[in-house]
């Protein structure tokens, strides 16, 4: 039972933006100037990705609970029902 990947695009893009967001910020870092712009930007990429992971979390949750309540009242029958429908259809 794997996690589905809605719009595997839109992740696509999502983290290549946030890489070359990550990138920037080394770059700033390693030259020495504006520091606190590098800082902010790793902790921005990281706050929107932990908000994004999450978000898509609860989402799949809700989905897999709405699935339950939709399916919990339904039943197929006995099982000699089941059996008897798959002899008359052969």
């Amino acid at each position: 039972m794997g996690m589905e990947l809605p719009g595997l695009r839109t992740w696509l893009v999502f983290y290549l933006i946030s890489f070359v967001v990550l990138l920037w910020a080394a770059f700033l870092s390693a030259q020495g100037v504006m520091l606190w712009v590098s800082l902010l930007l790793v902790l921005l990429i990281i706050g929107v990705n932990f908000v994004t992971v999450l978000n898509q979390i609860k989402i799949h949750a809700a989905r897999k609970e709405l699935q339950r309540k939709l399916t919990s009242g339904f039943e197929r029958g006995t099982e000699a029902e089941v059996k008897g429908e798959g002899e008359k259809h052969s």
